[in-house]
């Protein structure tokens, strides 16, 4: 019995002194045992000493995360843009903050313990949409899912919910949490704008067609118009008197100047037809243009400048429009016994280019700088400068077909400066 009492005493204070090294205890160990007995009661007050620090650690340590957890279900109680909800394995609710009364119209009494099924539609339901939601979050750690959610009192509102999976510390699944954000009135306004774009849509593609439609079939009576014209000019020459030829002329003028103006609508109408942009050499285009234009420009000993250019990521069929008709315009719109000067240049700022066609032409007056724009808006009679009115709407609609804008600045009797972008 002796014997083992000793056994006993020494695994003991082996034990001790693996917390308590001090080099009079390893002394005291290998000398008479009631030195030894003497030391274990010592190690054994001094253990129990630092027992009590660790208790009184771990209780502040316990007291500090409660605090921290008692803070952190404050904070998100106090949430109201947000529904958060905490979930267990079978979805049923656990935790249910105030963003959560707001948005669903529970209070925490009422719904705590149900199923968090209630949220969703018949159809939702029928579907089981709630067990795949909670059966993705297990599988993949976190799922998001936006659909309409039914309220308290039975509305709907459009939900975008995360449901993310919760682990213990051995990686065992405990349960979610769901945080719902009511985002109903983006919902309608993305519906709205979908709906009105949708007709805006449908309304254009109508009119378009009917401009082309319509185009195709005024052009024929006018050819009738034409030639029946040009018949009697030609059969009746000389047999006439000057009243009826003069007659004859202008219906002649009328005929070609409605052929212009119609041709011109279907022009305007097959605008942005073509919906891949390639890169296009702004100076080739400038000189293809010139090129054009070259017995406009000899006829009234016009002079083009242009600077250096850029190529740019544009439609080249509707980019070289734009230039013939601001090139056109300025050759047109001269100042008479002057020779005009057009000036071409371009700058860099910031993701666009901005373009200058600068002229010394008539210039125009500024109570009529916007309305030019607008199609079939003619500032001149056309006796004085021939044309359709529709021009510098070609020119606004291709520019806004690029993403950029148009305007300009002009002094009557000194010339104008019209400037537009494209995106760099």
């Amino acid at each position: 019995m002796e014997q083992e009492i000793r056994q006993s005493r020494a695994e003991l204070y082996d034990l001790l002194l693996r917390y308590i090294k001090t080099e009079q205890a390893e002394k005291d160990h290998l000398n008479e045992d009631g030195l030894s007995m003497e030391l274990l009661s010592k190690s054994i007050q001094v253990l129990g000493n630092r027992l009590q620090d660790v208790e009184e650690k771990l209780a502040a340590t316990e007291k500090l995360l409660k605090s921290s957890q008692d803070t952190y279900a404050s904070l998100l109680g106090e949430i109201q843009d947000y529904a958060i909800i905490t979930l267990d394995l079978q979805g049923n609710i656990v935790n249910w903050n105030k963003g959560a009364e707001h948005i669903k119209g529970y209070t925490a009494k009422e719904v705590v313990g149900k199923n968090f099924r209630i949220f969703y539609t018949p159809a939702a339901q029928a579907d089981n949409t709630p067990e795949k939601i909670l059966a993705a979050a297990a599988r993949n750690g976190r799922v998001q899912h936006d659909d309409y959610r039914v309220r308290k009192d039975g509305t709907l509102f459009w939900g975008s919910v995360t449901m993310t999976a919760l682990h213990n510390n051995e990686g065992e699944l405990t349960g979610f949490i769901k945080i719902t954000r009511d985002l109903t009135q983006r919902k309608l306004m993305e519906d709205q704008t979908f709906q009105y774009l949708s007709k805006l849509e449908t309304e254009n593609r109508e009119l378009e067609q009917f401009t082309y439609i319509a185009s195709h079939d005024l052009q024929e009576p006018l050819r009738s118009i034409s030639t029946l014209v040009e018949l009697v000019a030609t059969e009746y020459a000389g047999k006439l008197d000057e009243n009826a030829d003069n007659y004859l002329r202008f219906i002649r003028q009328s005929s070609n100047r409605m052929s212009d103006l119609i041709k011109a609508l279907l022009d305007y109408s097959r605008i942005g037809k073509v919906k891949v942009k390639e890169a296009v050499d702004c100076n080739q285009i400038i000189l293809n243009v010139v090129d054009d234009l070259r017995t406009a420009i000899h006829e009234s000993k016009a002079q083009v400048i242009m600077e250096n250019l850029p190529i740019v990521q544009a439609y080249p069929i509707e980019l070289k429009l734009l230039f013939q008709n601001l090139l056109s315009n300025a050759i047109k719109f001269r100042q008479k016994d002057v020779p005009p000067v057009i000036r071409i240049s371009c700058v860099k700022k910031g993701h666009e280019y901005e373009f200058t066609f600068a002229d010394n032409g008539i210039g125009i007056a500024p109570r009529y700088q916007e309305k030019i724009f607008e199609i079939f808006q003619r500032l001149h009679n056309q006796l004085q400068y021939e044309g359709t009115g529709i021009g510098l709407a070609h020119c606004k609609k291709i520019v806004t077909l690029h993403g950029g804008r148009i305007w300009l600045n002009s002094i009557p009797g000194q010339g104008s400066q019209f400037y537009f972008t494209i995106s760099a």
